[in-house]
């Protein structure tokens, strides 16, 4: 580095996953980002009294160790802080700012009572039109409707999604970052603000939330106590980054002009495009795409699919019957089974809740006449075949209600590591697939933060620049019959009903 060339900066990236978390720091200057992972803490959910919540407390735990992390690994200096988590989740705050309870997982079931009350209020094609957002039974909007007349919504003073909540421990300071309150079903994705006609019928109080804050917002700074307890030297800004993980995933893909699809895969599998504006058909809402706020003003159109939470369940399972699994061994021998044997839809909500994963998949193949998978080879083979189905669904779909054509597709996440997901989907889609970064959210937040400190000059067009310039990516060029997962898909085939 020569003298004139300015010292990369770094930042710190939270970044809460529905199974694990991270705190990763970024070095970011020019022609240079850097990643590294400095602290992993897992997320494990906690079922108390027939509730299952979210052990936030230990979440936060994980992130103040993961901030010390940070500061050793950058001699006790951060230029900014940015968290991003999982969507439609929140924890209420009493009239003195503490939390009420600890936040309900998404996973429980308090919601499946009030989804026909919510449709009898309010029709699903009105609340669609009002809001673009998919079809999900643990959506925010169902989560507060559920929650109406409890003693905990009584006594709240205000509401904070995941993200927000972690940053207001952080620095003292309440919002609302656009990107994941654009998950809640409560907001107006043409105006990119509250959908007011939609909460004032369902009886929900807007005023729990505070204000809204977009990406490359300033978030406040690290609260004294929190840099004696990180070690960090102040002021540490902490910056809105793109909230939701996906948010700042699709900011971390590397893509070069406007024809592109991302598959954001981890947990879940987000499949989509992204778009300026909302698409907002009844056959959009039927086909069930979810228009999320990006970053820069971008709408994230998209399908959710269940994702290697299939695999992971499974994995779960066989470890828990006292199987030895080792993944990549399995992934070699599911390499070699017979290709799209039997399929399942990912998307099925039976799917959703946790436990009898090889099981259920199981009775699924057998319900509509498929061979069973025989051993955990065969299962898996079916899991990464139904996905990469599933992926060519969504973005078949999304290509025609957008009216946007795609060229090449990028696989994101956790899954970017998944060299036969990444082939198969390639197979499936017919199109060429890019795979990585898998840190992608980490590093579209850590740019948003990079960008409000000028060490980044630009759009996401820049920013992504910077991803292909510096990212190691993997290619996977389509190969085989396109007609076999053109069967495959007629397997599957049923008449859309209509969603909610």
């Amino acid at each position: 580095m020569s003298p004139s060339t300015p010292t990369p900066l770094p930042f710190a990236a939270v970044d809460l996953g529905a199974s694990s978390g991270r705190v990763m720091v970024g070095h970011v200057g020019p022609g240079t980002l850097g990643l590294t992972e400095v602290h992993r803490f897992p997320n494990t959910p906690v079922r108390v009294g027939g509730t299952l919540h979210w052990d936030v407390l230990a979440l936060y735990r994980g992130v103040l160790d993961g901030l010390r992390a940070a500061g050793r690994a950058t001699g006790g200096r951060l230029a900014s802080v940015g968290v991003d988590s999982w969507a439609v989740d929140y924890g209420l705050l009493d009239a003195d700012g503490a939390l009420i309870g600890n936040p309900v997982h998404y996973r429980d079931t308090r919601t499946e009572a009030v989804i026909a009350k919510v449709a009898e209020t309010l029709p699903p094609s009105d609340l669609y039109a009002a809001t673009g957002l998919q079809y999900l039974p643990f959506n925010t909007v169902y989560q507060l409707v559920a929650a109406q007349g409890t003693a905990a919504l009584a006594a709240a003073r205000g509401l904070l999604l995941i993200p927000d909540l972690i940053a207001y421990w952080l620095t003292g300071e309440a919002g609302t970052e656009l990107t994941n309150a654009s998950t809640t079903q409560l907001m107006d994705p043409r105006t990119r603000d509250w959908a007011r006609p939609v909460a004032d019928t369902l009886g929900i109080d807007l005023s729990l939330f505070p204000p809204l804050r977009r990406p490359g917002d300033p978030a406040g700074a690290l609260l004294p106590e929190v840099l004696t307890e990180t070690g960090l030297t102040g002021p540490v800004p902490v910056t809105a980054v793109g909230s939701h993980d996906t948010a700042s995933a699709v900011a971390g893909v590397p893509a070069r002009g406007e024809r592109f699809a991302y598959i954001a895969t981890g947990t879940w599998s987000l499949a989509g495009l992204e778009l300026d504006a909302p698409v907002l058909t009844e056959d959009s809402r039927r086909a069930n795409f979810t228009n999320e706020l990006g970053v820069d003003g971008t709408v994230r159109y998209l399908r959710n699919i269940m994702g290697l939470w299939l695999l992971q369940e499974c994995l779960r399972d066989w470890e828990a019957r006292g199987q030895t699994v080792e993944l990549g061994e399995l992934l070699r021998r599911a390499a070699s089974c017979a290709p799209l044997r039997s399929v399942v839809d990912a998307g099925d909500p039976a799917f959703i809740a946790p436990g009898r994963m090889p099981e259920r998949i199981a009775e699924a193949c057998r319900g509509s006449g498929q061979p069973v998978p025989r051993d955990a080879a065969e299962t898996t083979r079916c899991v990464l075949d139904s996905l990469a189905l599933a992926h060519r669904r969504a973005l078949m779909d999304a290509q025609r209600l957008s009216g946007r054509a795609v060229d090449t597709v990028h696989i994101v996440g956790g899954g970017a590591h998944n060299e036969l997901l990444c082939r198969l989907t390639a197979d499936a889609c017919g199109l060429p697939v890019v795979a990585g970064p898998a840190e992608a959210a980490a590093l579209g937040n850590i740019l948003v933060q990079a960008r409000t400190a000028g060490t980044v000059i630009g759009g996401l067009r820049e920013s992504r620049q910077l991803l292909c310039e510096t990212q190691g990516l993997r290619h996977h060029v389509p190969s085989g019959d396109i007609r076999a997962w053109e069967r495959a898909e007629a397997r599957l085939a049923k008449e859309e009903q209509p969603c909610g």
